[in-house]
């Protein structure tokens, strides 16, 4: 970003079905609260933040710059790691929950053993987080394999040296309304829908790199 340069404006990514399409699993409610609100507010936030980082560029105050570095990178990974949540969803009746295939699911059971042992090694580590985060499938490339890792807060998995291909949102904010606070009934059900063959693409994409 050059000094005279203004920041390009992020926007909130079209939700890709409708606020009830989740249910059973996730209410309309709690969809339509943490899109509208939670990841929008990640997005305005983000914006405003860049906003005045450019400011303090413009002016080479090096200090202000520095202090909105965790603000930019709070809201830039809650903005990441929700665009990346809603495309992972998908409808029961529209592959949520349908099972990989072709060489992705190949990977994961050479990984680990088979779907349902990722499953539970996944869903304890997600349960286990304290306080609020993200539990993340990833994929390593300079190792060449994937791996199962947790961020707190918004911290994107980026910042663990991993390309996200899956991840569940463990913010109370994801689930309160629904399953109060039986975060495990939430990670529990998740899976029913959840979008493999999007989870698979990113993989195939990740892996060309």
């Amino acid at each position: 970003m050059n000094q005279n340069s203004t920041p390009k404006h992020f926007e909130l990514p079209p939700l890709p079905y409708d606020f009830n399409a989740l249910e059973p699993v996730i209410s309309a409610d709690i969809m339509r609260l943490h899109y509208e609100k939670h990841h929008k507010g990640y997005v305005d936030n983000l914006n405003k933040a860049l906003d005045q980082y450019a400011e303090a560029q413009s002016k080479q105050d090096l200090p202000a710059m520095a202090a909105l570095l965790a603000a930019i990178k709070f809201n830039g990974g809650g903005n990441i790691n929700h665009s990346i949540f809603w495309t992972n969803l998908a409808p029961e009746n529209n592959g949520g929950g349908k099972a990989p295939e072709g060489d992705f699911a190949q990977v994961l059971n050479k990984e680990f053993g088979s779907l349902q042992n990722f499953i539970d090694q996944f869903s304890a580590k997600a349960v286990a987080i304290q306080g609020s985060g993200w539990a993340w499938l990833g994929y390593n490339k300079t190792l060449n394999r994937l791996e199962i890792a947790t961020c707190d807060n918004q911290d994107p998995l980026s910042t663990k040296g991993l390309i996200p291909l899956l991840g569940i949102d463990v913010w109370e904010h994801a689930y309160y309304l629904q399953y109060k606070n039986v975060r495990a009934d939430y990670v529990k059900s998740i899976w029913k829908i959840i979008n493999w063959k999007n989870v698979a693409e990113r993989y195939q994409k990740a892996a060309a790199k």
